[in-house]
């Protein structure tokens, strides 16, 4: 197979693999549902152009959400973030089929916790995003985020210090919810 039409495989194969994870990621940042499908578009249109960068020393998921941030924070550098963080998050609920009452809670204290996400610094929201929401490891969010293993853990511990201060303080009630 030549080298361009690998190229077009592995990046229609990668779409479907990755695309809505890397939507909803997208869409987590900025709380924007066209904006995220276009930035997506871009990330994948990227990874296409930049093909021949991956070297392969990360796993390819890794290489498309840094190439999926880096689109995301240019955008976001260009437009000044109004509030980020609105996705519907119920995979913290072990119980797949809560009562109706349950789930107007859990939607509720969803959307309380988002609210305090938003206020949190960003590299804070970011670290919290990929390591407890998308659900990345310890190396492969240093990936992402260009940044040591030590400074994900250092970041991570902070970050969800906080924001445990942080729910705490605006009445949240006192369960581990991510």
């Amino acid at each position: 197979m030549s080298s361009e039409k690998q190229r077009e495989t592995d990046i229609c194969d990668w779409y479907v693999r990755y695309g809505d994870a890397i939507f909803k990621y997208i869409l987590m940042m900025i709380q924007d549902y066209q904006q995220a499908e276009d930035l997506t578009q871009e990330t994948f249109l990227k990874a296409y152009r930049f093909y021949d960068n991956f070297n392969h020393q990360s796993t390819r998921k890794t290489w498309l959400f840094s190439v999926a941030r880096n689109s995301t924070i240019d955008y976001m550098r260009k437009r000044k973030p109004l509030q980020l963080i609105k996705e519907f998050l119920l995979f913290s609920k072990k119980d797949d089929s809560p009562l109706p009452e349950d789930a107007v809670v859990i939607k509720e204290n969803v959307q309380e916790l988002y609210e305090v996400l938003g206020k949190m610094k960003p590299k804070y929201k970011e670290v919290i995003i990929l390591r407890k929401i998308k659900g990345f490891n310890i190396r492969e969010t240093a990936e992402i985020l260009n940044w040591s293993e030590g400074k994900v853990r250092t970041t991570l511990f902070r970050a969800m210090s906080e924001l445990q201060t942080r729910m705490i303080k605006e009445g949240f009630p006192n369960e581990k919810t991510i």
